[in-house]
């Protein structure tokens, strides 16, 4: 069975070039291993680049996009697939059920929300598969050091810490997502920290 990975990433062109080349050799490799991808549909920065580099491989991408982003001619032309869903709520949901794992690259609000909402879900036992943060030039790092934070202080529980994987290069991920440590429901029997 064709494994689909959830792929957040950014639509910025004016941030550093090597964000756009992780995207690229991400799609590649994705591509290169017979994962399809899910992602935010976007043709440009860090999502066209992913796009770009999993078509160049052959692969299989599907884009999911809101109308409005459509109307704005925001999408990629060469996808697999481009599904158009009605707002932003609806877009998150259909891309991340109806993945076996999620990949965070570098991005802004709207990529960290992604990412926070999935943390969270498996913190719930409602998303069980890997999450796994690409640290280009570092950038995760002061999010990874909140997130310790909030085990430190007790908002989180020391298993939560299990519930992403950091690789600092996306020829990293693919053995990231297959050595994730396994999640289930069960997770919220401790997702409350007493």
């Amino acid at each position: 069975m064709e494994k689909t990975i959830c792929v957040y990433c950014a639509s910025s062109q004016g941030c550093d070039a090597a964000y756009h080349d992780a995207a690229h050799r991400l799609g590649e490799v994705l591509a290169a291993r017979g994962f399809a991808i899910v992602y935010g549909g976007g043709a440009v920065g860090s999502m066209g680049a992913l796009a770009e580099g999993a078509l160049a491989q052959g692969g299989r991408i599907i884009g999911v996009m809101p109308r409005f982003m459509m109307e704005l001619e925001w999408g990629h032309k060469r996808l697999t697939e481009l599904r158009i869903v009605e707002d932003m709520r609806i877009r998150k949901h259909e891309m991340l059920s109806s993945s076996h794992g999620v990949v965070a690259l570098p991005g802004g609000s709207g990529t960290l929300e992604e990412l926070i909402e999935a943390i969270t879900l498996k913190r719930l036992g409602l998303y069980v598969h890997p999450i796994v943060l690409v640290n280009t030039r570092g950038f995760f790092a002061p999010l990874i050091h909140l997130l310790q934070q909030a085990v430190a202080e007790r908002f989180m529980n020391e298993q939560h810490l299990s519930m992403w994987q950091v690789v600092a290069t996306p020829d990293e991920v693919p053995a990231a997502l297959e050595a994730a440590p396994p999640w289930s429901a069960e997770a919220r029997e401790f997702a409350t920290v007493r």
